[in-house]
């Protein structure tokens, strides 16, 4: 039994995100000692018998029909936002200013305008003990952890190298139908702030270097698609038929991009960065690639529980092994399942809960914080100014 103080939580929207995030509270406290006890007291959706059934899948204790009757409740202590990029702003920079504790999924807004709105006010907040974060879950990933901590120990030694790729292909039937997530007055981008801005948090978090300049390539392949309801969620699979009304597609399909690291005292690293849902075969193929003076790391989300490491002094003809990041001195391993038995998607969200859950007992801030989330809002800014303008340098 629990003596832990509640932590009461608000979750704003309840498709693929809140089902995610949803799994994560309830898990989280039974597999982690933390220092205050989630509750997952209400959830917030525009449509009332959706929102219903969606608590009681997901196991809300209450609902709201509008977000801002989340943020007036005394019983609510966190707002957890999963809903489209166009929200964020007004949903967070509301919640902080009301005193809540503030989860926001990624990216942390469509504009950096809108950003810097939001770590403005995550800043002033925090100056009264309210705490935020933003929501790139695969750094809670253990091999990709552990990748870090290699890093931060030195053992791959001066970085040169970044390689990252995002590869995924729902979007390839061109029949497949349209979901916000193709409207950039919703998703403000498309592969490139959907599935590349995890890219690029995390190879600026692995490897301790913010990017600086970039050159950019966005392409759009199918510019309109069929109509199909109000879809939420990736997106349909299915083909709806080529006689459907179609809609305009408003966002890239594709992303490419060459970057410069700021290095600090020594010389940045560069890096190669690629983004699509067209790769078929490619199912969630979150690759990163890390080649130092010492060393090198490579990981590749289809096979998540895999680091491969290559050290140039202990093996320099061997090539890179595999590390099994299943032992319990690896990150977060330790409070699951004996060695030998890998973890899965849901786990990271898990790890995100137990990590801001730490922060706020602490009263420390969370990471990655909102001026974290504004760095990789500006490389997105940055990517979309230099692909409009011929592929020019772009600085960030």
């Amino acid at each position: 039994m629990t003596t832990a103080k509640p932590l009461r939580v608000g979750m704003v929207g309840y498709a693929f995100m809140g089902a995610a995030h949803s799994h994560a509270w309830r898990t989280a406290p039974r597999f982690f000692d933390l220092p205050l006890q989630p509750q997952l007291t209400a959830v917030a959706g525009r449509n009332a018998d959706g929102v219903r059934a969606a608590a009681e899948k997901l196991g809300w204790e209450s609902v709201e029909t509008d977000w801002r009757r989340l943020i007036e409740r005394d019983d609510i202590d966190l707002i957890d936002i999963c809903t489209p990029g166009n929200t964020h702003a007004e949903i967070a920079i509301a919640a902080l200013e009301a005193g809540k504790h503030v989860l926001c999924e990624k990216p942390l807004a469509n504009s950096v305008e809108e950003a810097e709105r939001m770590t403005l006010a995550a800043e002033t907040a925090a100056k009264h003990g309210v705490l935020s974060m933003c929501g790139f879950s695969y750094r809670r990933t253990p091999a990709l952890a552990l990748a870090k901590r290699f890093v931060d120990q030195g053992r791959l030694g001066e970085i040169r190298h970044i390689r990252a790729q995002y590869l995924q292909d729902w979007l390839s039937d061109a029949n497949a139908p349209m979901t916000w997530r193709l409207d950039k007055s919703k998703s403000g981008s498309g592969s490139l702030g959907d599935i590349g801005a995890h890219s690029i948090d995390a190879a600026q978090w692995v490897t301790g270097q913010n990017i600086s300049g970039v050159s950019a390539l966005l392409e759009t392949f199918v510019r309109e698609r069929p109509l199909a309801g109000d879809l939420v969620g990736l997106g349909g699979h299915g083909d709806v038929g080529s006689d459907a009304p179609r809609g305009a597609v408003t966002v890239d399909d594709a992303a490419i991009f060459s970057a410069k690291f700021d290095g600090g005292a020594s010389p940045g690293a560069i890096g190669v960065f690629e983004a699509t849902r067209y790769a078929l075969g490619r199912k969630n193929a979150m690759r990163l690639e890390v080649n130092g003076t010492k060393g090198s790391l490579a990981f590749d989300f289809e096979d998540m529980n895999v680091l491969s490491f290559y050290d140039a002094a202990e093996s320099p003809d061997a090539g890179f092994r595999k590390i099994f990041v299943t032992e319990p001195e690896h990150p977060y391993v330790g409070n699951w399942w004996p060695t030998g038995h890998g973890l899965g998607y849901e786990h990271g969200f898990t790890h995100q809960v137990v990590d801001l859950v730490t922060a706020i007992g602490e009263g420390r801030q969370p990471e990655p914080s909102f001026a974290d989330a504004l760095q990789v809002q500006r490389v997105l800014a940055a990517v979309e100014s230099s692909a409009a303008n011929s592929s020019q340098w772009q600085k960030v």
